[in-house]
């Protein structure tokens, strides 16, 4: 029975996932457009004034590129849920939701804008059947999250989604502050 729970259970997952929609080999995703930046640029020129129109095209730029390098790096072929069985059972290292936030973070703080913030977001905490998302933002300089811009790599395997936090269908996104200010209540009033 050892055997079939550490071998043979995690490849039937593996199969069997395998075998859903499956995301385009990353070396074949589409180039970035230069249509696609100048729609972010004016998105995050949009968020309010005093923002440098050079980094928020930088900003822009970075955030469809980037991407595209770390699907190639994280070996994405999959749907984002089948690669986040893999990298769960071992068969991938990185590509998880909380990955690309924190290289695309990672790269964009890089810049040292001076007229914009990024922020970190998590959705889904409060809804017990669905699985936590995490992903960057980026805003003008003192915005509060829901000044912002989601840019969310993740949901399209290195293809770049980005909306306002508040007018994103697919998730309803929370500060990092307030998701983790309520795991303290929850296990403080579970005594944890």
């Amino acid at each position: 029975m050892g055997i079939f729970k550490q071998i043979i259970v995690p490849l039937i997952a593996v199969v069997f996932l395998s075998g859903c929609v499956s995301t385009s080999n990353p070396t074949e995703l589409p180039p970035v457009t230069q249509q696609e930046v100048t729609e972010l640029t004016s998105g995050i020129l949009a968020l309010g004034p005093n923002i440098d129109p050079e980094e928020a095209a930088r900003a822009a730029r970075i955030a469809y590129e980037y991407p595209r390098q770390l699907a190639v790096e994280y070996g994405i072929t999959d749907t984002p849920l089948t690669h986040n069985t893999k990298v769960n059972l071992g068969y991938r290292t990185r590509g998880l939701c909380w990955h690309w936030a924190d290289d695309l973070e990672a790269r964009l703080a890089k810049e040292n804008f001076k007229t914009l913030d990024l922020h970190r977001s998590i959705a889904n905490s409060r809804k017990p059947l669905r699985i936590e998302h995490s992903t960057v933002l980026v805003g003008r300089k003192g915005s509060s999250l829901y000044e912002t811009l989601v840019l969310d790599p993740w949901r399209k395997g290195g293809l770049l989604f980005w909306a306002p936090p508040l007018e994103d269908k697919r998730y309803e996104w929370l500060p990092v502050e307030v998701v983790f200010a309520e795991r303290r209540a929850k296990k403080a009033k579970q005594g944890l």
